[in-house]
Formats: C-alpha cells, structure tokens, sequence
C-alpha cells in the first residue's frame, strides 16, 4: 500500500475482508472500478482490505475520500447507501464486524482532529459476512453497478472527469485475482 499520493486530491478506499464473502464488496467495488474507469485529475484507489487505524493515513492525508464498504444495518442485502460520514458514526447498529468497528472508529477520531477528509461512504448492505469463501452473494454481484454507478456521481460532484475503458472486466473476472482461478500476476487494471 502506498502512502497518499501527492497529485491526488482524492482517495477512494475499497474496504473489507475478502474471506468472509460479501464483506468483500468494498474492495471488490474498487477493483472494479479502477479496472473500467479512468479518472482526470487521477484519484488514489486503495484496497484498504481491513486496514484499521492505518486508514488515518488516507482521511488526513486527502481533501476527500470515498470509501466502498458494507453496511450491516437491518435492510434487504443490495440495498446501496451512499452518506457522508457523519451519518454512518450516528449507526451504532452498524458495528457487526471487526473491520465495521474499526472504521467507524477511526471516523469517530478523525472527527475529533483539526485537518480530515471530505468523507463519504458508498456502502452495501450484505447478504453472507459469515461464510468463509472469495466471493460475493448473487444478490451483492447484481448491485455493484448501482454501487459503481453512485461513486462514479459523487466523484463529478468532487470535479472528477469519470471515462469507462474499451474493454471492461466483470465481477468475476476481479475475483478470480484473488480466488486463485486468475492468473498469477499481481492484480494490474487494464
């Protein structure tokens, strides 16, 4: 993981634990994005997996930052949120996983401090955080374009020039990165 770029205003942080299904969704979410889209001026795409109190790095090292995550909040699984992070810290319900409390907690901190990002939160509501297996629910596979499709919006909000790539990957193809079906390099977009 690199340290915030110095060009880059905006992070945008794919967060969650692969192992544990759909609370993927946030890091394959970015990978997904990253691999189909381009972006002027250039944005800083991070897979925060489940980073903890390094994620402080990126809420103080940017202006603003967009973060893909799951949110366990009692709603139908794909229902897609997108809240500025003041919302999410006020959902006490929302803590169920390690990674949950721990980015909550971090935005608790940061909100605290003189200098933090702009933050906003693009955030799905899982099916299956319990099952050990890289991949996502059917009904998680189906929604990320709605997640994909509400970044993308909020990032021309923040001025970012957003162009889909000629040929895009899917979802499986991004998981196949990480489940071992891919190939062996390390995971590079297109």
């Amino acid at each position: 993981m690199s340290s915030p770029s110095l060009r880059a205003k905006i992070a945008l942080v794919g967060v969650g634990n692969i192992l544990f299904k759909d609370e993927g969704a946030g890091v394959y979410a970015s990978r997904l994005l990253e691999a189909n889209y381009s972006f002027f001026p250039e944005i800083e795409i991070v897979d925060g997996g489940t980073l903890g109190f390094k994620l402080m790095e990126y809420l103080q090292g940017y202006e603003k930052v967009l973060l893909f995550d799951t949110l366990s909040i009692d709603e139908a699984p794909g229902t897609v949120y997108t809240l500025p992070a003041e919302v999410l810290i006020g959902l006490g319900e929302y803590r169920k996983s390690v990674h949950e409390i721990e980015v909550v907690g971090m935005l608790e901190i940061c909100s605290l401090l003189e200098k933090t990002a702009q933050v906003s939160i693009v955030g799905i509501i899982p099916q299956d955080i319990i099952s050990v297996q890289i991949n996502l629910t059917p009904a998680i596979k189906k929604q990320l374009p709605l997640m994909l499709e509400q970044s993308i919006l909020l990032l021309q909000e923040w001025g970012v020039e957003v162009v889909a790539k000629e040929k895009p990957k899917s979802i499986e193809e991004i998981i196949s990165l990480y489940d071992g079906s891919g190939t062996c390099e390390t995971f590079r977009p297109a």
